[in-house]
């Protein structure tokens, strides 16, 4: 049985792909720095909501394929060493391609020459290439790829084996390795180089947060108008094929969209036009919903609640939500705030009912399903048009 390794392996793109190796016959240690999270996984509780992980993790747990770990040690056993680990971005929203580099050093004394690396988060272009050259040189015999997540947050144990893989390897052996391991859970693989694969990846989600940033500047023309986008949306695409792929309005937020499209922005020296005007379309959907609501109601004197915090519908993860950026500016402009989405662990939080009884004003800031049925007393502006009443302001 070939033992696997994940560097990050209790988060939201390590877990999953731990649980179908381990379900698939390799030996999985989760190697992670969050005690709480290693903690809860080794107890057969999945830290965060994902569809189809629960049943897997209860049974890796039972047979002793899987188990979590802060003990780097593991990594020295190891087959295959998986790094969950992608390029920050700093407080001035610049890309550090060397982060990842500085966090792999202390691990590099537990790799070993057999081994085959697999850059699994998303990078800066051309970090692959560097790393490998790197541990080429201290470790001869070693074998690096670039194998980007592609998953959705909720359906990454279906996608994990449904969707395609791409396999970044400058070499034949790096390739072949990397494709013996995906290929044994039944998933088809798509071979590039490394730097292409960087790209592919950061291409792609430049891309969708392109496609969403169009569509909201669509809904801010129309709302200024005073027209109701969805309407407007749902004509132009129904049965007509060549516009069946403008996606809704609403929020564009999470960990990857936005950095991404900053790290094809810092490689191309700020000429990549189009993803900055996206960021400016999507960061500043928050201001201008404000703006809107301001025109219509005297938010100085109202008490506003705000539902949903995740970033994204039916999930618990908060990370770069642009509710908490309307929170900010509503606080700023009305009298009080409250804020409340039971699918998240935050103390600052009200309950549900709270927000929909005693705000003056609610706004649904994530499409959560439960809320498809809200009723309340006061109005409702509904950014997703989960309820399907129009998102008018």
């Amino acid at each position: 049985m070939q033992k696997v390794t994940v560097v990050g392996g209790c988060g939201h793109v390590g877990l999953p792909l731990s649980l179908v190796l381990a379900d698939n016959g390799y030996l999985v240690s989760a190697l992670d720095v969050n005690e709480e999270a290693i903690s809860r996984v080794n107890r057969c509780i999945m830290p965060f909501n994902e569809d189809q992980a629960q049943v897997i993790l209860n049974k890796v747990i039972t047979n002793q394929s899987f188990s979590a770990t802060s003990d780097p040690e593991v990594i020295s056993k190891s087959d295959y060493v998986i790094l969950v680990i992608g390029t920050p971005v700093d407080e001035f929203l610049n890309p550090n391609p060397n982060e990842l580099t500085n966090a792999i050093t202390p691990l590099i004394k537990y790799f070993k020459s057999h081994q085959h690396i697999i850059l699994r988060s998303t990078v800066f272009p051309e970090v692959t290439k560097n790393l490998e050259k790197q541990l080429s040189e201290q470790i001869p015999g070693i074998t690096v790829s670039f194998c980007p997540e592609r998953i959705a947050e909720g359906q990454a144990i279906k996608e994990i084996v449904s969707l395609p893989q791409i396999i970044g390897a400058n070499d034949s052996k790096s390739f072949s390795l990397a494709e013996k391991l995906f290929s044994s859970i039944g998933v088809q693989t798509i071979r590039t180089g490394t730097t292409e694969a960087e790209l592919a990846k950061l291409f792609t989600n430049s891309w969708r947060y392109i496609k969403f940033a169009t569509s909201n500047q669509f809904f801010m023309l129309a709302n200024g108008m005073g027209l109701d986008y969805e309407k407007i949306r749902l004509a132009i695409t129904k049965d007509y094929p060549r516009a069946s792929d403008i996606p809704s309005q609403g929020f564009t937020a999470g960990p990857c969209l936005l950095k991404d499209t900053m790290q094809l922005a810092a490689f191309s020296n700020n000429t990549f036009s189009l993803g900055n005007s996206a960021m400016l379309i999507n960061e500043g959907l928050p201001v201008f919903l404000v703006n809107q609501i301001e025109k219509k109601f005297n938010l100085s004197q109202m008490k506003v609640g705000i539902l949903g915090m995740a970033f994204k519908a039916n999930l618990e993860d908060t990370r770069s939500s642009l509710s908490y950026k309307l929170k900010k500016i509503l606080e700023f402009k009305s009298k009080e705030v409250l804020c409340a989405d039971k699918l998240v662990n935050d103390r600052k939080l009200v309950d549900e009912r709270v927000v929909i009884d005693e705000c003056d004003l609610i706004i649904i800031a994530t499409g959560h399903d439960h809320y498809r049925n809200l009723v309340a007393k006061s109005p409702v502006i509904d950014v997703w048009n989960i309820r399907n009443k129009g998102i008018g302001i």
